[in-house]
Formats: C-alpha cells, structure tokens, sequence
C-alpha cells in the first residue's frame, strides 16, 4: 500500500511538472523538443526585427500593429522559457531555416520596395504569419505526451498570434491592398 501511494505522488509530481515519464526519453518527446528550440530561435530573431519592420512601415496602423506585436513577442519568449523549464530542459535556440527565409524575405521587401508605399506594407504584413502553424501544432504535441500545463502556455501563444493575425490581416483588407492596387 506504502509502495502505491509512493508512485502516486510520483505520477502526480511528474504531471504537475508537465513531465510523462517513459514520453521524456521517447524520440517523440525529442522531435518537440527540438522543435521548441526552432520557434525560440524564431522568437528571438523576430523581437530583433520587428522594430525594423515597424520603422519601415508606411502606414500608422501597421506601425503600432508591430509595436504591439514586439511586446508580444517578448512575452512569447519568456513563455518559452517557462515551457523549457517545465519539461526540464535547457532554453537554446536552434536555428530556423524557415524563419530566417521569412526574415530575409522581409528584408527584401523593405529593399525592394519604395519607401512611403503601401506595396511595401503589404509586404511586411505577407511576412509576419509564420508562427500560428508551429504554436497549434507545438500545442498538439505536448497535449499528445499529456504535457498539459505546456500546452495550456503554448495554446495562450496561439491565441496571441491568432489575434495579431486577425489583426494584421484586417489592415490590407481595410485600406493597404486597395491603396497598394492602387500606386
């Protein structure tokens, strides 16, 4: 009975910690975590250039829309951080390929673009949708491997970006891809 309630409160210490045991050494657990490190590289990368994107902006809307969205994305890796931790692993980046081609993509646009125009804006708004796919499937995997106060946190990420998304998403519908149609 002693021996029962020992691996009780060992289960129960290891689902609070958001850690599954036998998951943690599985090859699936791996793969996630890895992938973790790829969207922390992100995030880091793009709190770096978001500002750029924000100085590069034309219109007042999207400035402050990238304003915001660099809050957001500090608090997105201070998330991360406290998902590493949960699972008990080391907070490193790894690079992206993706992101970094989104990166250097936005960086094309600003020079290949006229300043001032809102074909530019256009195209650091095309450039900002990267991450809702990898937050919804993150959050697929750590609910998979029962990581459920991981997926609680990465799930709040995902709404975050959702509503940056919806957000940005509304300029060119509202103004930018009529005004960009039309320089």
């Amino acid at each position: 009975m002693a021996t029962t309630k020992a691996v009780q409160a060992k289960n129960a210490t290891k689902k609070t910690s958001g850690q599954t045991g036998k998951m943690k050494d599985s090859e699936f657990h791996g793969f996630f975590v890895n992938e973790l490190k790829d969207i922390y590289w992100s995030e880091k990368h793009l709190v770096k250039a978001l500002p750029k994107m924000q100085k590069a902006a034309t219109s007042e809307e999207l400035v402050t829309a990238f304003a915001k969205h660099t809050q957001e994305t500090r608090a997105h890796i201070e998330t991360l951080e406290q998902v590493f931790e949960l699972l008990e692993e080391k907070a490193v980046a790894k690079k992206c390929d993706a992101m970094q081609g989104l990166l250097d993509e936005a960086n094309a646009i600003i020079t290949d673009t006229e300043k001032g125009t809102s074909i530019r804006d256009a195209g650091l708004i095309l450039a900002e949708h990267y991450e809702i796919a990898t937050y919804g499937t993150l959050r697929t995997f750590a609910e998979t491997m029962n990581h459920q106060d991981v997926a609680k946190l990465l799930q709040q990420t995902l709404d975050n970006e959702k509503a940056t998304d919806e957000a940005l998403t509304a300029l060119p519908e509202g103004f930018v891809n009529d005004q960009a149609a039309e320089e």
